[in-house]
């Protein structure tokens, strides 16, 4: 595994986080498809295994479970202090508030089983919260220990920049990550947010690298449970399938030409395209395994333009 520095900080990341929103009761109706306990600390014992040490979850995810079962596995197979937790707030009362993110903050570290999150994201942008609110409040946490680092998620480019500004004027904690919607089929954060990032050696850390497995395979849908009703990223995806499949079959070209998988070549693109650590949900051990085979593919100029070319501009779509 590879590692590196995540933005500005004193952490040290891999190249790949596992994410967590594959754990949680499915009786909390989020997600059919989510894992119990003992499939979940598989997966997570497995990522170790790998040299990934670095988990996202969220507060809301699976109603709380996620954070649970993710909290129990690290508890039972590492020492704490060998991992990086991310976890995520906004998606409850308050939103980001003063008072909702002391209050969530709080919650998270109760179901995490920890007195520390190592970096803590904004989960969307606020238009209810003042910004100074919001990164204030954010900033105590962290003159209180109970967060390291910072993070945002997918917003728009101004919304990032002015929150920068925020705590920039006011001596305060500045975002360090952006985990945003990126992959070869979704490129629109390349116009503004990506180079606002670069300008504030932010991290990126995408989620949904590869397009809800459809950069992965030849086939747009899966005969899977997650791909049979994973409506989100149906609307994300499928209204644009007429267009985007060229760009499929071209990731197909090109892992034929390095006899690698498509996975690998999307993975790739990320890295070449300067990504940090894309953010990787799995069901299955053997994607781990895949996934961790990007880290020896190394695209060439010709790869990275041939894969770029057909790219039309798309509606803003996930969040």
């Amino acid at each position: 595994m590879d590692y590196i520095k995540l933005g500005h900080s004193d952490i040290t990341i891999p190249r790949f986080c596992l994410g967590c929103m594959s754990f949680g009761d499915p009786a909390s109706k989020m997600h059919a498809w989510t894992l119990s306990p003992n499939e979940s600390e598989v997966i997570i014992k497995h990522a170790l295994d790998l040299g990934i040490n670095f988990f996202d979850t969220a507060n809301t995810y699976s109603s709380g479970t996620s954070e649970e079962y993710l909290g129990r596995a690290i508890k039972k197979n590492i020492a704490r202090e060998k991992i990086i937790l991310a976890t995520k707030v906004y998606f409850n009362e308050g939103h980001l508030s003063k008072i909702a993110i002391e209050k969530e903050i709080n919650g998270s570290l109760k179901r995490l089983g920890t007195d520390y999150i190592d970096l803590y994201i904004i989960h969307r942008f606020d238009y209810t919260t003042p910004i100074e609110e919001t990164m204030e409040a954010l900033h105590n946490l962290i003159k209180a220990g109970k967060v390291r680092a910072l993070g945002a998620s997918a917003m728009y480019g101004y919304q990032f920049f002015n929150m920068q500004l925020a705590a920039e004027k006011n001596g305060w904690t500045p975002f360090v990550s952006m985990q945003n919607h990126y992959n070869l089929l979704y490129r629109e954060d390349e116009r503004e947010l990506i180079p606002i990032c670069k300008q504030y050696n932010v991290s990126l850390t995408p989620y949904s690298p590869l397009a809800a497995g459809r950069l992965s395979r030849m086939d747009w849908q899966a005969n899977t449970l997650r791909s049979k009703t994973d409506q989100f990223a149906m609307s994300k995806y499928d209204n644009t399938q007429k267009i985007d499949t060229s760009i499929v079959m071209r990731v197909h070209e090109v892992a034929d030409k390095y006899n690698v998988t498509m996975t690998q070549i999307a993975l790739a693109w990320q890295f070449a395209k300067g990504v940090s650590a894309p953010i990787i949900g799995v069901t299955k051990i053997k994607y781990l395994d895949d996934t961790v085979g990007a880290l020896n593919v190394k695209l060439t100029k010709e790869d990275i333009i041939y894969l770029d070319e057909l790219y039309e501009p798309h509606r803003i779509v996930g969040s």
